[in-house]
């Protein structure tokens, strides 16, 4: 990456790269407490704890060749990140490559999937929150509208929820309303039902995760602007990214605010997260 400290191990230059990874460091439409524009550094940072071998999946992550492009410019106005998340990432995408980003609010998950093209993957995020309102604050790229803008890119039956457990009477009344699971049910039958069902459901082979980090429980990822009770474990998580195997097209990370964790366990899990999706994607390479 051009600057700063990249993330542990990814050496590529791009030309070469399996995998580019981005930092985002947006969070203009967070509505209760910001911060996540911290986290890139912050993940990157956590990174280097862990080792470049992930013994569970016989993967060495040298076997790939991971680039990190370093951080998009940071704008105010929701389209202007936007944009500039579609200049940056979308080549990227277009080549071929796998891409991770690091939030950032979820409303950074917007541009990343329009960059792909209409209705050639399927969404599935992790969250506390439906997020499928039109427009929240006036804002209509809002992170609490990220759903809704996918829906529309991508269709209804492409986008599915797991985690839920903060939804507005709003995106309840809609004459549509996307597919999703509780944490309650999550819970009660278990993750691998959940991701069975939200696999099953959409209708597109190819799969791309967000990860909006406070779908996890506060209590292991207290590190986010909008913290909701009874969430998923981190190994439900773990669970999504490795039944997702070889559908997997692309990730990302949102939400984490550093500055409300000084402990930093929400920033080492969520670099954690990123180092299964590249241990799962080299695996499914078979390098």
């Amino acid at each position: 990456m051009p600057f700063g400290t990249g993330f542990a191990d990814a050496e590529s230059d791009y030309n070469d790269a399996d995998i580019c990874i981005y930092g985002i460091p947006y969070d203009k439409t967070a509505c209760f407490k910001p911060g996540a524009r911290e986290a890139p550094g912050a993940i990157r940072r956590a990174s280097y704890n862990f080792e470049a071998t992930h013994f569970e999946h016989g993967r060495h992550q040298r076997e790939l060749n991971v680039y990190d492009y370093g951080n998009c410019d940071d704008f105010f106005y929701p389209e202007d990140m936007i944009d500039e998340v579609k200049f940056v990432m979308k080549p990227a995408i277009d080549d071929g490559k796998f891409t991770i980003a690091m939030g950032g609010d979820h409303a950074v998950n917007i541009p990343i999937i329009q960059s792909f093209e209409k209705k050639d993957i399927a969404v599935i995020s992790v969250d506390a929150h439906l997020d499928y309102r039109d427009t929240y604050m006036g804002i209509q790229n809002s992170h609490a509208c990220i759903t809704r803008r996918a829906s529309e890119h991508l269709g209804v039956d492409n986008v599915f929820v797991l985690g839920v457990r903060s939804i507005s009477d709003e995106e309840l009344d809609s004459d549509v309303v996307i597919p999703y699971i509780d944490a309650y049910q999550i819970h009660d039958k278990g993750m691998e039902w959940a991701i069975k069902q939200a696999l099953d459901t959409v209708k597109n082979e190819k799969v791309y995760i967000t990860l909006d980090i406070d779908g996890i429980d506060p209590a292991f990822a207290p590190g986010t602007g909008t913290p909701e009770p009874f969430g998923l474990h981190p190994l439900d998580v773990k669970k999504l990214i490795n039944m997702a195997g070889d559908r997997l097209v692309g990730f990302n990370v949102v939400e984490v605010a550093p500055p409300f964790d000084p402990s930093g366990i929400t920033s080492m899990l969520a670099a954690r997260y990123i180092k299964e999706v590249i241990a799962v994607y080299g695996k499914n390479l078979k390098c």
